[in-house]
């Protein structure tokens, strides 16, 4: 990771969704590159021990991302500990592959609270925060779902960040923070590679225009880039890496 050395140094950097899988990878990509992370998530054994590992530039808070309590006071220590906030990475979300019919009220209030409301509540306790300085970003992880269809609950509410992003972007815009969605096909994380999964997943990666699934530090480096001020004129967009599913 030596290659991403102070691209983003001394930003100090939000990331939802932080403990395990892709916002992990984002967390030690950002550090690698010399960024100030506070890593959140509800699984806070894991969230700690992967904040201690990363050393004194990182810190974890255990977070509900659905609770606009939570939200104030992962802003409030954040500042506290590391200053005025650059970057969130609204990363925290769940997954869902029922039918519309086996699909009850309260799964998809669930799916929708997790994954758009979430992204809501993140954003609009940020934003105050990214007045204070210049060349912010908020990066909101959607999916390819967010582009074509997909399960009900899980599409609806990718569909609903890259909406939100476009939004959000136009109105801040004037305020020098950028507002982009990163959309990621079929990613090698742990959970997807092992048992009967990885089969499937290893066959489907057959019909990929690229042949072949991510790995997560592909994604993590279009986060990079947009946290970065490389992307300095990037704003209500969406970054897709899906090998070219969606080219099709």
């Amino acid at each position: 990771m030596s290659g991403y050395q102070n691209r983003l140094q001394d930003k100090v950097i939000i990331i939802t969704g932080a403990a395990q899988g892709m916002g992990a990878t984002h967390a030690r990509l950002c550090i690698a590159a010399g960024a100030k992370v506070v890593l959140t998530d509800q699984q806070a054994d894991k969230g700690q021990q992967l904040a201690d590992e990363l050393g004194n530039n990182a810190l974890f808070i255990k977070h509900d991302v659905t609770n606009e309590q939570d939200w104030a006071q992962v802003i409030l220590k954040t500042e506290e500990t590391f200053g005025a906030i650059n970057v969130l990475v609204n990363n925290a979300g769940i997954t869902s592959s029922k039918s519309i019919l086996d699909t009850s009220l309260d799964d998809y209030r669930r799916i929708i609270d997790i994954n758009q409301v979430s992204v809501f509540l993140g954003m609009k306790a940020v934003i105050p925060s990214m007045q204070k300085t210049k060349q912010d970003s908020i990066i909101n992880i959607s999916s390819i779902n967010g582009l074509v269809g997909g399960a009900i609950g899980y599409t609806d509410s990718k569909f609903a960040v890259r909406g939100m992003t476009k939004a959000v972007a136009l109105e801040c815009a004037p305020f020098g923070i950028r507002v982009n969605s990163v959309h990621p096909g079929v990613i090698a994380t742990p959970m997807i590679m092992q048992g009967d999964t990885k089969a499937a997943v290893e066959a489907f990666a057959k019909t990929i225009p690229m042949q072949r699934v991510a790995e997560p530090e592909e994604v993590s480096g279009i986060v990079l880039f947009l946290a970065s001020d490389d992307s300095s004129y990037a704003t209500g967009s969406e970054f897709i890496i899906d090998g070219g599913i969606t080219a099709r």
